[in-house]
Formats: structure tokens, C-alpha cells, sequence
């Protein structure tokens, strides 16, 4: 708490603080006072009354930071005490707990025969697939999914059924990216649809429940986000008097990677990458072009979790030798490119850059030239950048950082998903679906093909390049 103490002795007005504080600084005021002086005499009242103020905060923080842990602790022992058994769930939870385990065992067994079924048809030469091709390769990763979790399901029902609360939590925890897998997974074979309704139902309600379970689970988790804001808090002013505000204080990385950091530093990475590729293709060919990669505002996701990932894996490697971290660089940010290219050409049928012909160049998606940028743009974001971009970001004051990082969260889910159904509508109208569902209806008014043409000017849509199966 010496970050706290500090903190508040120096906003009460007391300068150097020492450790013996109120000694000292009565003994001034003392000698100030003996010597004469009227000024500092009137202050020392003041002072005095300021530091016992600090104190007093100080103290009740002490004192609630302690019931808090009181209080944390007895919720676990609570909690144990509800996992016993004896407390049983609500019927309707538990009805769904059955409804569940006995998807999940029926589930297994009907994959396991489709799966059979399949094998024998291509076997006896009735059904012709393409071992290479991308959508036969996405569904077995789906059918592994599946199984996985279905298994899961079975046992987050029999955790139901049992009234085993924490346990299910435990397990709803487990399924969500499962279910999340299985969403994308589910988008990339057949686009948005009725598809994905079942993932996202599945997700609803695992939130919904491992919220719900255990009320003394809902307490503790509450118990510990004050319990973590005052710690944050604490580190906060700590972390501004040594000058190491959003540093790793273990030492062994740059910068810390919890997610106000991070989520920051995508925002960043998403407009500053934006604008660097802007720039770059004017003075390249002299032409403005709209790189932009969502829907609304001037963003680039690509630049965005480019940056993200680039401060994660070279996070620890800021010390080391800069040819290490420009090879490093270069090798994650080749790799990250290529697996972009390849989802969006997977999932709707979009080639955003295609490098074929250059030096090192791989399957169009990446190339020896770029990967080059990728490594001296990770040696001067690493070494250059960072150090000022953190001090940028940790200007946000620390009353508004939660608050302000959670709405603009929900801004950029927004706008992301509205992005990838603008680009699932394009891909349909150019396979020539018919658009006619509300929600097609919908992006074909506002978001029609000239529109994404004009707002995606890299992009060209092929249908024959995706990897959907309907």
C-alpha cells in the first residue's frame, strides 16, 4: 500500500515524503513555528490536518480491502457448501441439464455414423471429393469439433442434473470456445445464415448460466473485480510515481499485456496501419485508394491484429539483438498474413492482395518483400513506437480508462460484425442467391454492391475460391 500512502500524503499538499512522515514533519513545523516564522505557522494546522485526512483514507481503504477478503473468502466456503449436493438447481435448469447430456450422447454416436456412412460411400466410388480441397478440409475440422464438443455438452449436463454448480460453470467455461469454433467454422462452409443460430443460442445461454449458476460464485467473481480495482488502482498511482505506467513490473516483458493495453494499441494499430498503407500506395502510384477494412470509421483490422500480435510474441524480445527481432518479426508477420489472405478467401471468396510473381512469394499471400516490412516494422514498433504510443494511452485518466475502453469495445464489435454480413451479402449476391430475407434485404438497400465496391476498393469477390459447400 506504499503506492497508496505516497499518493495520498502528496496530493494533501506534503512534499518528499520520508518514512517517518507525521514525525518529520511535525518536528518542521515546530522548528518553523520556534524560529518566528507567523506563515508557516498558520500552515502547519493545515498540514497537519491534511495528513491525518490521508491517513484516514488510507485507513478505511485498509479496513474494506480486509472485509472485502473476509467477505471473499467466506463466499468460497459458501460455495463449497452449495456444491454439495444438497442444494439443488432450479427444475427448468436442471430439465435443460438433461436435455443437454442427452444431446450430447446422442449427438456422438450419429457423427460417428454419418461419418462412417461417408467414408463407405467414397469408398465404393459413389460420392468424389477432392482430399485437397478447401471445404472437404474444413469439415473435417468440424466434424473434430463437434465431437469435442459434444462430449462436452454430456458432461455439462450430467454437472446439471447433479446440481454440481461450480463444476458446470467450469465446464460452460470450456464449451464457449468450442461453440465459438464452431460458429466460425460454420460461417466459413456456409456464410451467415440459420446456421449460425444454434452457436449463437448455445453461447447465449452458457453465458447466461455460468453467470447464473452459483449466486456465491456471482458474489466471489464481483468480490474480486473490486478486489482487483483497488490492486489496480494501487499499481495505477505506484506505476505513475516511477514512471512505469503500463510496464510489465515483473520485468521480464516491455509493456503489461492486460486488455486496456491491448485493446488500445489494436485501435492504434488499426489507424496508424491504415494510414501508413494509404500513404505508401499514393507515393507508389500516385493514386488515392480506400483501405480501409470495416464498414465505418478509418480502420484497418488486418494492421490492428497485426499489432497486437507483433507486441504479444516480441513482447519479452525487446531487449534482444535487433537482427533477432527483425527475423522474428519478419517470420510472424509473414505467417499472420498468410492466414488472413487464406480465411477471407475461405469464408467469402475475397482476394484483398495477391503477391504472385514476386521474390519469395507464397501462394500469392505473402512475400518475400513484405516480410521484410513485417520484420523492420516490428523492429521499430518495438524499439521506437511503443515507448510512446504506451505514454499516449496511459494518458486516458484512470476514472474514465474502464468505462471508456467498454463502450468503445461494444462500438468496434459493432462495427465488425456489421462488416463481415456486409461481406457474407456481397459474396451472395455475386454467387446470385436470391436476397430475399429481411437481413439480406436489408445490406442489399444500404450496403449495396457499388457501395462495397467503393468502400473496399482492393477487394474482388470470387465464389469459386471460397471454401463453402452450399
Amino acid at each position: 500500500m506504499a503506492g497508496t500512502d505516497d499518493a495520498g500524503l502528496q496530493s494533501a499538499g506534503v512534499g518528499e515524503p520520508t518514512p517517518a512522515r507525521g514525525v518529520s514533519n511535525t518536528a518542521n513545523a515546530g522548528d518553523t513555528a520556534g524560529k518566528g516564522d507567523n506563515s508557516g505557522a498558520a500552515r502547519t494546522p493545515a498540514r497537519l490536518s491534511a495528513v491525518s485526512d490521508a491517513i484516514a483514507a488510507l485507513t478505511v481503504t485498509d479496513a474494506t480491502r480486509e472485509a472485502t477478503v473476509a467477505q471473499l473468502n467466506a463466499d468460497e466456503e459458501s460455495s463449497q457448501l452449495l456444491d454439495d449436493g444438497k442444494h439443488t438447481l432450479p427444475f427448468i435448469t436442471r430439465l435443460y441439464g438433461g436435455l443437454v447430456m442427452l444431446l450430447g450422447v446422442c449427438a456422438i454416436p450419429l457423427i460417428i455414423y454419418e461419418l462412417t456412412y461417408s467414408i463407405r460411400q467414397i469408398l465404393d466410388g459413389k460420392v468424389t471429393i477432392d482430399a485437397l480441397a478447401l471445404p472437404f478440409i474444413l469439415s473435417c475440422v468440424e466434424v473434430v469439433v463437434l465431437i469435442a464438443d459434444a462430449a462436452c455438452m454430456a458432461v455439462f449436463g450430467i454437472q446439471l442434473l447433479r446440481s454440481r454448480r461450480r463444476h458446470a460453470a467450469r465446464w460452460a467455461y470450456a464449451l464457449m470456445p468450442l461453440t465459438l469454433a464452431h460458429g466460425m467454422l460454420s460461417l466459413a462452409l456456409e456464410g451467415f445464415g440459420t446456421n449460425l443460430l444454434g452457436p449463437f443460442i448455445q453461447m447465449t445461454i452458457l453465458v447466461a448460466l455460468s453467470v447464473t449458476l452459483d449466486p456465491a460464485l456471482l458474489q466471489e467473481r464481483q468480490l474480486q473485480w473490486h478486489l482487483k480495482r483497488m490492486d489496480d488502482h494501487v499499481a495505477y498511482d505506484k506505476a505513475v510515481q516511477e514512471n512505469m505506467l503500463g510496464r510489465d513490473q515483473s520485468g521480464k516483458g516491455y509493456i503489461s499485456l492486460d486488455y486496456f493495453n491491448i485493446f488500445w494499441l489494436f485501435v492504434v494499430g488499426c489507424v496508424v496501419g491504415l494510414a501508413i498503407e494509404t500513404v505508401y500506395h499514393f507515393v507508389l502510384v500516385h493514386e488515392y485508394q480506400d483501405r480501409a477494412g470495416l464498414l465505418w470509421g478509418p480502420f484497418s483490422p488486418i494492421y490492428g491484429c497485426g499489432a497486437v500480435i507483433l507486441t504479444v510474441c516480441l513482447n519479452r524480445l525487446w531487449r534482444k539483438n535487433p537482427v533477432v527481432i527483425i527475423l522474428a518479426s519478419a517470420v510472424i508477420g509473414g505467417a499472420f498474413e498468410f492466414f488472413v489472405s487464406w480465411f477471407m478467401e475461405a469464408a467469402f471468396g475475397i482476394t484483398a492482395w495477391d503477391y504472385t510473381g514476386q521474390w519469395l512469394s507464397i501462394g500469392g499471400r505473402t512475400s518475400g518483400k513484405y516480410m521484410v516490412f513485417w520484420g523492420l516494422l516490428g523492429l521499430a514498433w518495438i524499439k521506437f513506437v511503443l515507448p510512446y504510443l504506451l505514454r499516449l494511452i496511459n494518458r486516458i485518466p484512470w476514472k474514465i480508462r474502464y468505462s471508456l475502453t467498454a463502450v468503445c469495445t461494444v462500438l468496434m464489435l459493432v462495427d465488425i460484425v456489421m462488416t463481415l454480413m456486409a461481406l457474407d451479402c456481397w459474396y451472395s449476391r455475386v454467387s446470385g442467391v436470391p436476397q430475399n430475407a429481411p437481413v439480406t434485404q436489408f445490406f442489399a438497400q444500404h450496403f449495396d454492391d457499388a457501395y462495397m465496391q467503393h468502400r473496399f476498393q482492393t477487394m474482388t469477390i470470387d465464389p469459386s475460391k471460397s471454401g463453402r459447400i452450399a
